[in-house]
């Protein structure tokens, strides 16, 4: 296949440019779920990876994903490929091998099948072992550095926005977001929850018709048009204080609140509103389960896990919101209960002496109405 070349090392920045048709280069180690979702979404072509796509470290979910949708997934072509390749550049896929528009020979590497992901698969099953120790340890690692903040709510920043007492929807632009935001449309219209954007989860509430109330993150892959949607700006800064994100901010005319924590968003996300008073924060888009700790690969996502027990039963996943909040009564038996009550009602107006009078009167109101219209057009 040809077509136009996309580059970029981090993938979440390379789909923001990717085009129908482009053929896509990474260099992603271990590809998650989501980055495969947006890939998939894009529509690319095919997906080139300079790094191994399955490092055998734990299962991840994103090769199946790929070769599910039809995406061919070139491995391992090296580092090399980002000097010798340019963006927008015509190139020609064929037999693992990527030439440039003059036939000469890019870069090469292993076509992922099927077949070969199955077996990768089975061998990362084999060593999740070892991935469960050091994701223990970090953990461990993580809650002696942040227990202030996990047990008291120490540095905890205060916002403007009112909290206490209300519903939190919280959604990140992660697994299913679009689904589960469309399934919770009851519920936002009832409960008119506090709506906060981690990151690109600002554009994803647009999106779905929803201003949102704050917008917590560091600010790499949220638009300018939701930081200046008049949502109350949380950037996430490092523990040492440093925000990258708060330049560009600062740039648009906000004056943001800065919530330095070793956390990931999300995560701070969930805390901030805990500690503001929140009856029920509802998770949209982000790790429950630990397939998708580990998936997310990184060690970060220790303060995921502890978070979530931080929260206990204030936390629930949009997906459980949405399948006990779904109305079981269907349109028909509505329908039919309509009918029935309507029959009732019918039957007993027509064996009651008041009924009868009245429908004595509708008859001759009838006749009176007929009448009428003979008169009229005789």
């Amino acid at each position: 296949m040809a077509g136009t070349v996309r580059l970029d090392r981090r993938t979440k920045n390379l789909t923001k440019r990717l085009r129908p048709g482009d053929i896509a280069v990474i260099d992603h180690v271990d590809i998650d779920r989501v980055s495969a979702d947006a890939l998939v979404g894009c529509r690319v072509s095919a997906v080139v990876n300079a790094a191994s796509s399955i490092s055998g470290r734990y299962p991840n979910l994103g090769p199946e994903i790929l070769t599910a949708a039809g995406i061919p997934l070139i491995d391992g072509v090296g580092k090399e490929v980002f000097g010798r390749l340019k963006e927008g550049a015509q190139v020609r896929l064929e037999d693992a091998t990527l030439y440039a528009a003059d036939g000469e020979v890019v870069a090469k590497g292993v076509e992922q099948t099927t077949d070969t992901i199955a077996l990768s698969m089975a061998e990362a099953r084999a060593g999740l072992s070892a991935q469960l120790e050091a994701f223990a340890a970090n953990t461990m690692e993580y809650m002696k550095r942040e227990r202030a903040l996990l047990l008291d709510g120490v540095g905890v920043p205060d916002v403007s926005t009112p909290i206490d007492g209300r519903h939190v929807l919280i959604v990140v632009r992660g697994y299913d977001y679009k689904e589960d935001l469309g399934a919770l449309r009851s519920y936002i219209r009832d409960y008119r929850p506090v709506l906060i954007g981690v990151d690109g989860g600002a554009d994803a509430l647009i999106e779905a018709g929803y201003q949102p109330d704050m917008i917590v993150g560091d600010m790499d892959s949220v638009s300018d048009s939701a930081l200046t949607s008049g949502a109350e700006v949380v950037v996430h800064a490092y523990p040492d204080g440093r925000a990258p994100g708060l330049p560009r901010v600062q740039e648009l005319g906000i004056e943001p609140v800065t919530f330095p924590a070793a956390a990931t968003s999300e995560d701070i996300a969930m805390l901030l509103a805990d500690d503001k008073g929140a009856k029920l924060i509802v998770a949209v888009g982000t790790h429950a389960t630990l397939v998708e700790f580990l998936d997310k690969g990184r060690g970060g996502m220790a303060s995921t896990f502890l978070t979530r027990l931080r929260l206990g039963g204030k936390l629930v996943d949009a997906k459980g919101v949405s399948r006990l909040y779904r109305s079981r009564i269907s349109t028909a038996a509505l329908v039919i209960l309509f009918l029935a009550a309507f029959a009732a009602i019918g039957a007993a107006l027509a064996v009651s002496t008041a009924g009868r009078i009245y429908f004595g009167l509708l008859v001759d109101q009838w006749n009176s109405f007929v009448f009428w219209l003979e008169n009229l057009f005789s």
